[in-house]
């Protein structure tokens, strides 16, 4: 599949390409890093941004503070959707990013987060239970576990097990989808009312939750998360903590039944899980490209020269963790392969701060799985699965499976 290119202006036109690249962007990528490391192009959501492609440059540019993550200094020319969530750790830079993730940071420590494993084990197996007593020994993967499970840890970590998780899912998918900007900006508004209601009943009757201690809690100078901060760090961990991990979930396991020799290689040695989930977050992760970017002045990359003034750069996490300079036969999925060093999580301040428990949760849910199910298999071809459209998140909309 090539990519589209309005010769008029150079652009490469993403959103003309549809679901076939939503199923397989990196032979598209891959074929725009032969030809350089920026391109300009349309991506499916509409807007016209910069592409950076290869694992050098997207490291570089993860990390390069001359472009802002703030939307104020975005251009006004980009027909951008403002996301009504309050300021957050995804839009905010330093100093301000570093006191927000200071405020959350710790509850994030592979410590804190192993002492979740027991409860994450008994979620596990409560969703594993239910699917597994279906009368025709086939399920929807997504609903039946990777969805549910995430979203079960986040709210009970944050305190709000009351959560109207449908909802809740069909707007955060739209608000970080493709659809156009006042879907967007309606599902983004619908999550941030509902937020705000979450937060004030919180305030009345706090609790031993994140959330409650959020409220209550000063940073070193002795102020206080604002109310617009507040709501910006629910969404954040509500939005991000579960999507990631949903297609984590979905994306592994569909990586280990489309190659049953690594199936059979995990099956017979459950040692090796940790190193196939680090291999399930390169070939196939669950963030395509990062959160947005702006240039705050003209910015040189690998070469190219971006005008400052707002424009909007995204770095391919996906293409990053495919390029053969970093990571031989990238297109090979191999659980015994050193996959240290992929960008599934970001790369230097903004690094997913939930990191920790996205793989303890993946973990537990693929070993569970495994276990609980010797003969699971897809109950659909691969190629007939419809994915998530949209540069951000990678995911299939369903997977189903038999046992």
């Amino acid at each position: 599949m090539g990519a589209t290119t309005d010769t008029r202006n150079g652009i490469v036109d993403l959103a003309a390409m549809g679901a076939d690249f939503a199923r397989d962007p990196y032979s598209v990528y891959a074929k725009l890093r032969e030809q350089g490391p920026v391109h300009r192009v349309r991506m499916p959501e509409g807007a016209i941004c910069w592409l950076v492609v290869g694992y050098d440059e997207v490291r570089a540019t993860l990390n390069d503070p001359r472009l802002t993550k703030d939307w104020d200094r975005a251009s006004g020319d980009l027909g951008l959707p403002r996301i009504a969530s309050g300021p957050h750790m995804l839009i905010v830079d330093a100093p301000r990013h570093s006191r927000l993730r200071r405020l959350v940071a710790k509850e994030f420590t592979a410590r804190r987060v192993e002492a979740l494993a027991p409860r994450v084990q008994e979620l596990t197996d409560g969703f594993l239970d239910a699917m597994l007593a279906g009368p025709d020994r086939r399920a929807d993967l997504v609903d039946a576990l990777s969805f549910p499970l995430p979203i079960s840890v986040i709210c009970e970590l944050l305190g709000v097990p009351d959560l109207d998780r449908q909802s809740f899912r069909r707007w955060s998918n739209t608000a970080i989808g493709s659809d156009p900007s006042p879907v967007k900006a309606q599902a983004a508004g619908n999550i941030a009312a509902y937020l705000a209601e979450l937060v004030a009943a919180k305030r009345e009757r706090p609790g031993g939750d994140l959330l409650s201690a959020l409220i209550r809690t000063t940073d070193e100078d002795g102020g206080r998360l604002s109310p617009e901060e507040l709501l910006g760090m629910a969404w954040v961990l509500l939005v991000a903590g579960h999507e990631t991990t949903v297609n984590l979930i979905s994306n592994g396991v569909l990586a280990l039944l489309s190659h049953p020799r690594q199936l059979a290689d995990l099956r017979a040695d459950l040692g090796l899980l940790d190193n196939a989930v680090e291999e399930m977050l390169r070939y196939d992760g669950p963030v395509e490209t990062s959160t947005y970017r702006f240039t705050t002045e003209p910015v040189e990359i690998g070469g190219t020269l971006l005008p400052g003034g707002g424009e909007l750069v995204l770095a391919v996490i996906a293409d990053a963790d495919h390029d053969p300079a970093r990571f031989p036969e990238p297109g090979r999925f191999d659980i015994h392969r050193d996959a240290r060093g992929h960008v599934a999580f970001g790369h230097g301040i903004h690094y997913c701060v939930g990191a920790p428990l996205a793989r303890l949760e993946a973990k537990i849910a693929i070993r569970s799985l495994l276990e609980r199910c010797p003969d699971l298999a897809l109950d659909a071809h691969p190629a007939s699965l419809a994915w998530r459209e949209g540069l951000l998140m990678r995911g299939p909309h369903r997977l189903p499976v038999r046992f």
